[in-house]
């Protein structure tokens, strides 16, 4: 594996990190990723891939867990500490339910476990990179007290700035940009992950627990049991849907 930085392709999408220390894995993500459009930079650990992005500003991170030192866990703990909400897809050979859980939780915006395919992982990146809800229409989106900006990529919350990961933004645009429509677990997936046959369905449950964390009380997002989500402002939140 040689690390260090490919020169971008003539039409760059801009420049992945890999962080990986199996040289035969970083070599497969490093060649399809570039035949897609990417500027691809390897590291083999957790602190040479966090200097990086200092240096680099890479536009996604693909991130092993089960990293030499300090671990891909720590890596995200440390990023999302520093307010630096780059996209994370994390891979990974555990494939227990917690560590997904875990990882999203922790801001992480999707999550591989090996083996899989590449050219998943090239669609995986494209989708945490896409600005969904601009192919909705580029318009301020506002339901109760939460305002979301597409073009800027900025949500508000009682008049104080919220800090999103890539797809919390995306799942909380999708809901807001239609209030009143119920999506369920799957049609969210298909919507905003693009890969609803790979990704668990607590996955979902897993980012709105984190919206309504970031955005407290006045989060519009409300459950129908058995349903689905919905956004909606109601006078109490609490009522008979629940939280």
């Amino acid at each position: 594996m040689e690390q260090g930085t490919d020169p971008a392709p003539p039409q760059t999408r801009g420049l992945v990190l890999i962080v990986e220390d199996d040289g035969a894995i970083a070599d497969v993500q490093r060649l399809y990723l570039r035949r897609a459009g990417f500027g691809i930079h390897i590291e083999a650990s957790g602190e040479a891939g966090l200097a990086v992005i200092r240096s680099q500003r890479p536009v996604a991170i693909v991130l092993d867990i089960g990293l030499p030192g300090m671990d891909g866990i720590e890596f995200c703990r440390l990023l999302r500490a520093q307010d630096d909400w780059t996209p994370i897809i994390f891979v990974t050979a555990r494939d227990e339910e917690v560590d997904k859980i875990l990882g999203l939780e922790l801001g992480a915006d999707d999550y591989m476990t090996k083996p899989f395919s590449p050219r998943e992982l090239v669609t995986r990146v494209k989708t945490v990179l896409r600005r969904g809800p601009a192919r909705r229409g580029s318009g301020v989106l506002r339901v109760g007290s939460v305002t979301l900006d597409p073009g800027n990529r900025t949500v508000d919350a009682d008049g104080l700035p919220v800090e999103l990961t890539a797809r919390e933004f995306d799942v909380l645009a999708y809901l807001l940009a239609t209030p009143g429509h119920v999506y369920s677990r799957e049609q969210l997936l298909s919507a905003v992950w693009g890969q609803a046959s790979y990704t668990p369905g607590r996955t979902v449950d897993v980012q709105i627990a984190a919206l309504r964390s970031k955005l407290g009380a006045a989060s519009p997002i409300q459950t129908l049991r058995g349903v689905g989500y919905t956004a909606r402002s109601l006078p109490d939140r609490d009522g008979e849907h629940g939280r």
